[in-house]
């Protein structure tokens, strides 16, 4: 463990005096310091510890000008010594995170100022009071003075139950925003165990269909890493994949990107199936598909109605007979009183928008048992769904629309199943239901946008979690390029929020009038690997990196 070392002395002036909140100190010329690191002074009244983040660094001259500066290097040789000497030092601003004693008197001019080894930014950071059975890693965090230091979030605030959800955001690619999650998932499977069980929506290529093999790309360096969080370099294990019916592909009957040589394999290894939507079962369901849809004037909702309440469809049903009769209240006057008070053009526009999406083979007039085809449905199956299980739903192959379908009905089901809201024998499994699920899903804004309706069936679902699901054990973990873009209600009942790489244009939103501006504009330009986080427990924001992905990451870009 490293020794603190002196780097300066606090500067208090007339014009920038120390506060309870905040200091600065000027830095001694060889002291190497960086914005987010720990630095503390101790107070002289009581003998306490002060410490504090260093949000900025500065570097002042007694020049009065930059033509002062000018003409003192003989009117701009840039190969001439400077004629005079200019007075100058590096300074910090520092906000103040946490006092040993509680004491949050300002530290007084002339305190020395050091930096801080591994067990100070522990107790700065209030990791020392975590309960290390119940934490989970966040990552590495690396100070000015090269040490790196584990840093741990407080499990109870991330999956509940204190608080729950996590957001993560990031343009594509250089934020890492999928890696991390899964690393964070690898450290739930791992610490949680038999307790969480794990909901995943692939939603990129098969960037998350491999996840069962380990990565051969991996180095010792990176494996290091892994073990100084405390969690194994491995790949998940217990995992089922999910993967959209499709009935016209010679080799397989999967949609997904997946070879068909994969698919193949997990077929014989039964990790995987093909889900699949009838009408008799799923017709309850359609109102999804209208997620994203802009309807001001509420008649998809009351066509909805009039579907859920109307014997014109009641009975036994296909896809085919559902389409044929939706023909008909487009094509002829009805004689029900509540289909005659729906315009025709919504009866041919909700038609249109039926035809569009129920053409896709998902849609089965009856659900096959050969094992060639492996056909389940989604929710019986999210409805057995065990502790210590991950579950891979691949919907990168669907439409927008379908997407909504998929998606809601996992988060239906999931809410069903912690209700107790199903026929016992939907349920097979003996084992007790999860006590937390977690649900991972990528590109949130395409179902809970700022723009989303009010009357979107997937919004209300999505505010129940983040507002409900803590207390009910079901998790979200959500990602997303601009977090701008998302509902306000759902980002703000994130109890842990993640920022990766960013533009300019985007820490200019409102969403980023907390973030240091020092910080912000870092956000533009953070490596690959290297996040900021925001949790409950700290008391600043923090900026880590975290392990190389344990898992295949498969082949597509």
């Amino acid at each position: 463990m490293s020794e603190r070392k002196l780097i300066g002395k606090v500067s208090a002036t007339e014009k920038y005096p120390s506060s309870c909140d905040d200091f600065q100190f000027w830095l001694s010329d060889e002291a190497v310091l960086s914005p987010f690191d720990i630095v503390c002074v101790e107070n002289r009244t009581d003998g306490s510890i002060t410490y504090g983040v260093v949000q900025d660094i500065l570097h002042i001259t007694d020049g009065t000008s930059h033509i002062s500066n000018y003409v003192s290097s003989d009117f701009g040789d840039v190969n001439r010594d400077p004629m005079t000497h200019r007075l100058a030092l590096s300074y910090a601003k520092v906000s103040v995170i946490h006092n040993t004693k509680e004491n949050f008197m300002p530290v007084f001019e002339g305190s020395p100022v050091y930096t801080t080894d591994e067990r100070d930014i522990e107790i700065a950071l209030g990791l020392d009071n975590i309960d290390k059975e119940t934490s989970l890693p966040a990552g590495l965090m690396t100070t000015g003075n090269n040490i790196s230091v584990p840093i741990i979030y407080n499990g109870d605030f991330l999956v509940g139950p204190e608080g729950a959800h996590m957001n993560v955001s990031g343009i594509s690619g250089l934020a890492t925003k999928t890696s991390y999650i899964m690393f964070l998932l690898k450290a739930i499977q791992h610490k949680r165990r038999d307790d969480v069980a794990i909901i995943v929506m692939n939603v990129k290529g098969d960037d998350l269909l491999h996840v069962h093999q380990p990565n051969a790309r991996i180095t010792e360096a990176q494996r290091s890493e892994w073990d100084a969080l405390g969690i194994p370099c491995m790949p998940f294990e217990n995992v089922k994949y999910l993967y959209p019916y499709r009935r016209q592909s010679e080799k397989h009957y999967a949609n997904t990107a997946l070879s068909a040589e994969d698919v193949a394999e997990q077929f014989r290894e039964k990790r995987a199936s093909n889900f699949v939507y009838t009408f008799d079962h799923d017709i309850s369901k359609v109102e999804m598909l209208f997620s994203n849809v802009d309807d001001p004037n509420w008649t998809i909702e009351s066509i909805l109605s009039f579907i859920e309440t109307s014997r014109e469809f009641s009975g036994d049903m296909s896809w085919d007979d559902f389409k044929g009769k939706l023909r008909e209240f487009v094509n002829a006057n009805k004689t029900e009183r509540t289909a005659k008070e729906i315009p025709v053009q919504s009866w041919r526009r909700f038609s249109r928008l039926i035809h569009n999406s129920i053409g896709d083979d998902i849609f089965v007039n009856s659900k096959s048992d050969s094992d060639s085809q492996h056909q389940v449905y989604l929710s019986d199956t999210i409805k057995n769904i065990n502790g210590g299980q991950m579950m891979v739903v691949d919907i990168a192959a669907l439409t927008e629309q379908l997407q909504c379908l998929v998606f809601g009905d996992i988060i239906r089901s999931v809410y069903e199943l912690k209700h107790g809201d199903f026929e016992q024998d939907e349920r097979h499994s003996s084992k007790p239901i999860p006590k937390k699920i977690v649900i991972f899903v990528d590109e949130l804004n395409k179902y809970a946008p700022s723009t989303s309706s009010k009357n979107s069936p997937l919004l209300a679902n999505l505010l129940d979690i983040t507002e409900r699901g803590r207390s009910e054990g079901v998790i979200l973990f959500s990602a997303e390029q601009f977090r701008s873009a998302i509902h306000d209600r759902i980002k703000g009942n994130c109890g842990t929020n993640v920022y990766g790489r960013t533009n300019a244009i985007e820490v200019s939103r409102p969403d980023y009038k907390f973030v240091p501006i020092v910080y912000a504009n870092m956000m533009t330009r953070l490596k690959k690997g290297d996040l900021i986080i925001h949790h409950p427990v700290f008391k600043t924001l923090l900026k880590i990196h975290f392990p190389f992905p344990s898992y295949n990451q498969g082949g597509s870009k």
